[in-house]
């Protein structure tokens, strides 16, 4: 089954490639356009036709990425064939260039593909883990950043209150940003212990690991959408209540990544240690967030 995707991976490029090759000269000599037209037409059926030789079984992770790629390839393809079109006759335009590029970029995609389902989670699980890093990066720099910018004020005898408020968080808000913030953490190590895990100890010989390498993949792809709804709904004016249904959609979806990888294959008896330590950090920031929240119910 390797030697046969590997074999579907070339035939992607070649035909691709091969199609790029010979669009530039579409022009050239009108005498041969039916023909180059004929070679375009199949080199593109067999794009999309190879894609339906990776069975299923091989991952639905996988079979994502292969889509993806082919797609890409397939659409680059639809846009350079207009550009041709719509160029005058003998003509190499900009757009033609531009396009010819994004293709062959598209084609060296597929040569980077991953070669089993195992290699796909770990490229899913990366890909998350640095967007989670990102906005934590973006919220610990908006606390150090997010200052009172009216603390030197006196408060306004007539109103009572300083400046705008909704520019800023208040000290009861930073109380409860600190446990958003343990969770968005957890969110972070969680992704990495996962990816540590697949690394080390998945696999992809039988329909099993297949099909628990593609639960894991699924639920963590819910980590970073979780974690950005979070963020936004940290930023002033702070709606406590919006904060802690955001927090607790994101302590549930990491608890289900956590049950998933202890009871799969990539989690022996030596790596359940941090699988309990991390359920036992998403639970403490979460039971302090409900307790800072209470009163919002």
């Amino acid at each position: 089954m390797q030697l046969a995707y590997c074999i579907f991976l070339c035939c992607i490029c070649f035909s691709s490639k091969m199609a790029i090759t010979i669009l530039p000269f579409f022009q050239s000599n009108l005498n041969d356009c039916r023909k180059l037209s004929e070679d375009v037409q199949s080199a593109i059926l067999a794009v999309a036709t190879v894609y339906y030789w990776l069975p299923k079984g091989q991952g639905t992770t996988l079979r994502k990425m292969v889509r993806d790629a082919t797609t890409e390839v397939v659409e680059g393809m639809i846009q350079l064939t207009e550009t041709i079109l719509s160029a005058p006759l003998e003509s190499l335009s900009q757009e033609q260039l531009i396009s010819t590029g994004g293709v062959w970029e598209a084609c060296e995609q597929v040569s980077n593909l991953p070669r089993d389902n195992q290699a796909a989670v770990v490229s899913a699980l990366a890909a998350c883990l640095s967007v989670v890093k990102d906005a934590l990066e973006e919220m610990e720099r908006a606390l150090v950043e997010g200052q009172d910018p009216y603390s030197d004020i006196m408060e306004d005898e007539e109103l009572g209150f300083r400046g705008n408020r909704d520019t800023y968080w208040s000290e009861a808000d930073r109380k409860l940003l600190s446990s958003c913030m343990g969770l968005m953490k957890a969110s972070k190590a969680c992704l990495k212990k996962v990816l540590g895990v697949v690394k080390a100890y998945g696999k992809a010989d039988s329909p099993e690991q297949i099909a628990q390498l593609d639960d894991l993949a699924d639920i963590a792809n819910e980590i970073s959408p979780s974690v950005d709804e979070l963020a936004l709904s940290m930023y002033p004016p702070m709606n406590q209540l919006a904060v802690r249904l955001n927090a607790a959609k994101l302590a549930s979806v990491l608890k289900k990544v956590l049950e998933i990888a202890k009871t799969s294959h990539v989690c022996p008896p030596s790596e359940e240690g941090w699988v309990q330590f991390l359920t036992g950090a998403v639970d403490h920031n979460m039971n302090k967030i409900k307790n800072f929240t209470q009163g919002q119910l």
